[in-house]
């Protein structure tokens, strides 16, 4: 590949909120992400994937951008080791679709399928499970990365690049490019789950009822009002399920139990106007929200109406109109519980609506220096970007720092090197590691400029 190669183009995350041009290489194969690194300048490099990274991380203002979804071969299924060998451009779309017939099942699966293995890696993406399967890089057997010199490197957890391993892992692209990997899988009877809701009226009840017996559920989510103060602050719905098992299903289903159909709806069209999302809409959002899930238990449910709702809808940002909006993800220790009620608090007062509002439990970390999730408690909001949310979301950090909490980088858009660096106490010794293997510095997104990650 050559300069000649490359497409000018204008990139933005999922947000909407930070575009900027670049040139763009889909890549096909290992050799052609080689030779393409051979033509960097001094703007660098960054490999972007499905784009659903809600900031600037698979941006590069001026510099080149490799697109990995060049890279779309699944090498091999194997049933009985329970482990697929894929190029980093294939979707977690494209591979449960795959999989599935086998009985098999990805053990970490985002709020979304669109988002390539490669994305996944580099944001060590979470799920619903983590409290049970860890984050997405827990069950990479091994990856091949391209490094700086055009260098494949095989890294595996524990072998003799282990620290490139781990500093790649939640790296967010900054130490090679991510071509290749193994995935260790989980076996399922069904492609469907058995799920129990509860409908509980405040955040205090809510956050009791899901510390009880949540290890008993392979997977555990609350949604919760952000619009709703006083005594009812907070009030929402605790929803948690385990695979189906064959037995568990009705008459009509058993006849084909690992059928995955997904179909994607509707596509959102680009022309909707600022301001859809108000306080009066998201106020009559929520009640609706809360109101639709009466406690029910051992409901089937199929794959994306528990997992994935979102995705039967192409280009669902659209719907925050033309200026964007920012997903705001912290994590805050457990024993901490008052800082996640006072940050409800904040956002329900704040006059910034959300009506994608998630409550989740984590396990125990890993290895990884950048990477996310740590024992405690995740929210997650998403809110049309307008005037005064930089200043919401600023208090907000404040109070997550204060908490020993952090903010994670596959969704942030719009926080301080500062910040980053005491959410992260380890972050100097993933640069150390980054320094080695990139002792030039070629792999740079706008985002690590913004954050002074490099």
């Amino acid at each position: 590949m050559s300069r000649v190669d490359a497409e000018l183009r204008t990139l933005a995350g999922w947000g909407r909120t930070a575009p900027s041009t670049a040139r763009v290489m889909v890549p096909s194969n290992v050799t052609e992400v080689r030779e393409a690194l051979r033509d960097v300048d001094e703007r660098g490099v960054i490999a972007r994937g499905l784009g659903r990274a809600y900031g600037d991380p698979a941006q590069n203002a001026g510099g080149l951008v490799l697109d990995i979804t060049g890279l779309n071969r699944i090498h091999s299924i194997d049933a009985d080791a329970a482990t697929v060998d894929t190029d980093a451009g294939v979707s977690l779309d494209t591979l449960m679709r795959r999989l599935l017939p086998f009985g098999l099942w990805l053990p970490v699966l985002p709020g979304t399928r669109q988002v390539t293995v490669g994305g996944a890696i580099s944001a060590d993406i979470h799920g619903k499970a983590h409290h049970v399967e860890g984050s997405f890089c827990e069950h990479v057997q091994s990856m091949d990365l391209v490094t700086a010199d055009g260098e494949v490197h095989t890294l595996t957890p524990d072998g003799p690049e282990a620290e490139l391993f781990w500093a790649t892992a939640g790296g967010m692209g900054l130490t090679g490019v991510v071509v290749r990997a193994t995935l260790q899988l989980n076996r399922v009877e069904t492609a469907y789950f058995l799920v129990d809701t509860d409908q509980i009226d405040n955040l205090d009840d809510l956050m009791a009822k899901q510390s009880v017996d949540d290890e008993k559920y392979l997977e555990s989510v609350s949604w919760f009002d952000s619009t709703t103060t006083g005594p009812h602050l907070g009030r929402g719905t605790l929803t948690r399920a385990n695979h189906a098992t064959l037995d568990d299903l009705p008459g009509k289903l058993k006849a084909n139990p690992l059928k995955f159909d997904a179909p994607q709806l509707v596509t959102i069209p680009n022309i909707v106007p600022p301001g859809m999302l108000n306080k009066y809409t998201a106020r009559i959002f929520n009640e609706l929200w809360y109101r639709k899930s009466p406690t029910r238990q051992g409901a089937v449910q199929n794959i994306t109406m528990f997992l994935h709702p979102l995705d039967v809808m192409g280009e669902w940002n659209r719907l925050y109109g033309p200026h964007g909006f920012l997903q705001y993800q912290y994590v805050i220790p457990f024993g901490r519980e008052d800082a996640v009620k006072q940050s409800v608090r904040m956002i329900a007062e704040s006059g910034h609506v959300s009506a994608l509002n998630v409550l989740k439990r984590f396990g125990a970390g890993n290895r990884a220096p950048l990477s996310f999730p740590a024992p405690g408690w995740t929210l997650a909001v998403d809110m049309p970007a307008k005037r005064g949310l930089g200043d919401l979301c600023t208090a907000l950090d404040e109070l997550v720092l204060a908490a020993g909490g952090r903010l994670y980088l596959a969704k942030e858009s719009r926080t301080t090197a500062e910040a980053v660096q005491r959410m992260y106490p380890r972050i100097d010794e993933w640069r150390k590691v980054r320094a080695a293997v990139d002792p030039h510095g070629i792999f740079v997104s706008d985002m690590a400029r913004r954050l002074r990650l490099t």
